[in-house]
């Protein structure tokens, strides 16, 4: 071969790895990008489906062809993007390296999981002296699939980011309500455990109340009869009405900062990156 013909074939191929860069990058491949994210993300959501109907004898016996067929097929396109994607990202300044950098991109906790959710079939297919209730529990991997929705859909990756950025005030929060929870607990069974030694046994069983009462869920197998005891846990519900739904209020008031972040990146100048001013809207128009 030439040098001039050799030079075509790798400029060709970066070519070719640069679009499938792009390709599998959210909302960076163009239109066929965007078709291919959003099959990628019924073909997801298909799978988890088929998991669950399988579990369905009345369903998965009469149709267990077509349920093998669609697990082949979806393992084969699952295989073909987890390679694409791995061998496309040295495109990346950041995974730079033929060798060093695909294993630094496939270490990537979204890449493990895609990883997991192809892994079981093709152990399965060696037949490598594994236990066949094994491999029955090993393909309840393949629901991780359902995790990488966040890698094509921008609403789960700002999930993401507001867990990253409310994290400290999150934490706080859950360890309020878990100490809270034992301080209840512990009350409770000091006070009822001489009235009731079958229900409220133990600290770790008086739990099970615990965490029944603070949410105001009241499922009625346990409860206190003597009047203290009945106190506390009036005290416990009415507390558990705010500290349980902390962690909630602390994720709206996230979105709702991420809803301005976006707002504000929207009213930007695409070019010098300045805001926008209402007037100089009018002024355009």
């Amino acid at each position: 071969m030439c040098p001039q013909a050799y030079l075509l074939l790798i400029m060709g191929f970066q070519d070719v790895r640069e679009y499938t860069n792009r390709l599998f990058s959210p909302n960076d491949g163009g239109r066929v990008g965007y078709v291919t994210d959003w099959f990628i993300m019924l073909l997801i959501i298909s799978n988890v489906s088929a998991v669950i109907l399988s579990t369905v004898d009345a369903i998965y016996e009469p149709y267990t062809w077509f349920f093998r067929t669609f697990e082949i097929f979806s393992l084969t396109v699952f295989t073909i993007e987890y390679v694409a994607r791995v061998w496309s990202a040295v495109e990346d300044d950041e995974y730079s390296g033929v060798v060093v950098g695909r294993l630094r991109f496939a270490s990537r906790p979204l890449l493990i999981i895609d990883f997991l959710a192809i892994a079981p079939f093709y152990i399965a297919f060696t037949g490598i002296g594994l236990d066949l209730r094994f491999l029955r529990a090993l393909r309840l991997i393949r629901l991780f699939r359902l995790l990488k929705l966040a890698r094509y859909s921008t609403a789960v990756q700002t999930l993401g980011w507001v867990f990253k950025d409310r994290k400290e005030k999150l934490v706080i929060a859950l360890f309020t309500n878990g100490l809270l929870l034992v301080v209840a607990s512990s009350v409770m069974y000091f006070i009822e455990s001489v009235a009731q030694p079958g229900e409220f046994s133990s600290i770790p069983a008086t739990m099970w109340w615990g965490v029944a009462a603070l949410t105001t869920v009241g499922y009625g197998d346990m409860y206190p009869v003597t009047m203290a005891g009945q106190f506390v846990g009036a005290i416990t519900a009415i507390l558990g009405n705010g500290m349980f739904a902390l962690p909630a209020s602390i994720l709206a008031a996230g979105f709702i900062e991420a809803a301005e972040n976006e707002l504000d990146e929207r009213k930007q100048c695409l070019h010098c990156g300045k805001a926008v001013r209402p007037e100089d809207l009018d002024e355009v128009e």
